[in-house]
């Protein structure tokens, strides 16, 4: 499903394999992880509780540039992410931001396609991966 730019697709596994089976999907592809953050756990050593609900960060610098090189507040959007987060229900999703939507709201023209178009099918594939 789609909203505002948002994919989100439901997992077949729990969240914490989910984001397993995307760092694996990630490192097949040579992507680098610049960071992981765990939300709930942020949460737990604040006195509160939160489910399943986990950040990476994660790109190719030679893709990304050439976002920049276009339209440099692109970098605000950049490097990529996908969130793995369970809802009230149990059911583990995957959800990254829509790198055509990226491409809108930046502006961005015709010397970023090919690179907005090798994120799309990147993160389609990992998340794929991730999930089924």
């Amino acid at each position: 499903m789609t909203q505002d730019g948002l994919v989100s697709r439901a997992s077949r596994h729990s969240a914490r394999e989910t984001m397993e089976r995307l760092l694996a999907a990630l490192a097949a592809r040579n992507m680098t992880v610049f960071a992981r953050i765990d939300h709930a756990a942020n949460a737990i050593a604040a006195g509160m509780t939160l489910r399943p609900t986990e950040v990476v960060l994660f790109g190719n610098p030679k893709g990304g540039t050439v976002l920049m090189q276009d339209r440099q507040p692109a970098g605000i959007d950049l490097p990529l992410k996908a969130l793995v987060w369970e809802d009230a229900a149990g059911q583990a999703w995957l959800s990254y931001n829509d790198p055509q939507w990226l491409a809108a709201r930046h502006g961005l023209g015709a010397t970023s396609a090919a690179a907005v178009e090798a994120m799309t099918g990147v993160l389609c594939a990992t998340a794929e991966e991730a999930t089924r």
